[in-house]
């Protein structure tokens, strides 16, 4: 039996050279699923995605998911994208080792808390204030390079990475400190500044956008303050649960989150195309 790709729209072009197609999955002919293949909306051409990969329940467990996924890579490549990513569910254990099996890297997973009404204290000695306008450029400037380099740590050219940080910073802080719904902090421990915290409310939900204990005071058990400031403003704003982002291999973190009780709800995936 062949299994192969059937477009079910033409091919879709947007501003920038995007491009975009949904297609059945069939074997010999017969739709047995469907697959959207699409360019990445913050890297550009260069990179493309894969979405909403499915199989039918009658035809699952045979390999159609695979050979569907190794088509999708073909297609890119005739786009001239040089990697791909794809987002797997928590939930979706057979989707997680099947994008592992045929190579793709974990670069990154998002994490959620639920969140009860009562906001947690933070440790005797420690406090939280509004970051300062002058604290702010400094604060950006760092943020926008080590993300950048977060980026460039797992594949991605530098020109990209870099791009991305500005943009992906400049869309979220368009006013800076004054942007709406977005709390940007600093946290002190004894009258001595330890870190920072930016956190966006949206709703009954928060996210934690950057947390970072200073190079000096780490291993002092400030980054688990930090993350709990996030937890009482995001009480505090109403919100009932709270979410991030960590990136692949970044242990302490992972440790840390766990331990705080996130749990993981995707995994982003990604693979070079030779």
């Amino acid at each position: 039996m062949t299994t192969t790709l059937r477009p079910t729209e033409p091919l879709q072009r947007a501003a920038g050279g995007a491009l975009s197609r949904h297609y059945q999955v069939c074997v010999n002919s017969r739709p047995v699923g469907a697959i959207h293949l699409s360019t990445h909306p913050d890297f550009g051409p260069s990179v493309a995605r894969i979405g909403d990969l499915r199989i039918e329940e009658p035809d699952r467990g045979r390999g159609r998911g695979a050979v569907a996924a190794l088509a999708a890579e073909e297609v890119a490549r005739g786009w001239g994208c040089r990697r791909i990513e794809i987002r797997v569910p928590a939930d979706a254990a057979h989707a997680l080792r099947l994008a592992t099996a045929l190579g793709y890297l974990h670069r990154n997973r998002g994490m959620e808390k639920p969140l009860g009404p009562v906001a947690p204290a933070l440790p005797p000695g420690s406090r939280a204030r509004p970051m300062t306008e002058a604290e702010y450029g400094p604060w950006r400037q760092h943020g926008i390079k080590e993300y950048a380099q977060s980026w460039i740590a797992r594949g991605v050219a530098e020109a990209e990475a870099r791009v991305k940080a500005e943009q992906d910073t400049e869309g979220i802080l368009p006013h800076g400190l004054a942007t709406e719904n977005m709390l940007i902090s600093t946290l002190e421990h004894e009258g001595t500044q330890v870190g920072t915290l930016w956190l966006g409310i949206d709703g009954d939900r928060a996210y934690v956008y950057d947390v970072e204990t200073d190079a000096t005071h780490r291993g002092r058990g400030h980054g688990r303050s930090l993350m709990l400031l996030a937890e009482a403003q995001a009480v505090a704003a109403g919100a009932r649960a709270i979410g991030l982002n960590v990136f692949a291999d970044n242990t302490p973190a992972e440790r840390l989150y766990d331990a705080l009780g996130y749990v993981p709800v995707g995994y982003t995936m990604y693979k070079n195309l030779l």
